[in-house]
């Protein structure tokens, strides 16, 4: 008796190759999600620095109101965090065409920022403040500002906003705290 030999593809195999494939085409589908994902906190990360950079150049450029003390300082004052759509108050004077005074300069500057930092960072706050320390027992940055002795630590600028979880939602609540992910201190023109 002679035996038969088949040369075709059983259907256990084509069925073997499609779930070794599909594996594959999970695995390249959740590696593009987190290069998208990183990708877009490092647009974030970027963003932040670019403003706090910004921000830290034009209190460097308003030696007038610098030079006031920590309770005149209108850059001092901030502490923005932005509710949704909501812009930031208009300062009494926009400064686009007219003449400004330092203190004027510095409303305009501070409400132009935070309009911007409103379109750039979702869920996010801003702070500036003198802060001699960072918390060491952490090991990141807080919120909380330690001006130090008489007032002596330096300007820091502070920008943080809430990271996305994997599954693509923001982590921490509304009620939760997140810590600040960029930091830039100021050092004044003058001394």
């Amino acid at each position: 008796m002679k035996t038969r030999r088949e040369n075709g593809i059983s259907l256990l195999e084509v069925l073997v190759s499609i779930f070794v494939l599909s594996f594959g085409v999970i695995g390249a589908v959740g590696m593009q999600l987190t290069a998208m994902r990183t990708a877009q906190e490092s647009a974030f990360h970027t963003a932040a620095l670019q403003l706090a950079t910004e921000m830290a150049e034009k209190m460097r450029a308003n030696t007038e109101q610098m030079k006031l003390g920590d309770e005149e300082n209108p850059f001092i004052a901030v502490d923005y965090a932005p509710t949704g759509e909501a812009e930031p108050g208009v300062p009494g004077k926009l400064c686009y065409s007219t003449h400004c005074d330092s203190a004027e300069l510095a409303d305009f500057d501070i409400y132009e920022w935070k309009k911007r930092i409103n379109a750039l960072l979702p869920h996010s706050r801003a702070r500036i403040c003198r802060d001699a320390a960072w918390d060491a027992a952490q090991a990141q940055l807080t919120w909380a500002c330690h001006p130090g002795s008489g007032n002596s630590g330096p300007y820091v600028i502070k920008l943080g906003w809430r990271m996305k979880d994997p599954d693509g939602r923001f982590g921490a609540g509304a009620d939760k705290d997140f810590p600040p992910a960029v930091a830039v201190i100021v050092e004044p023109y003058f001394q």
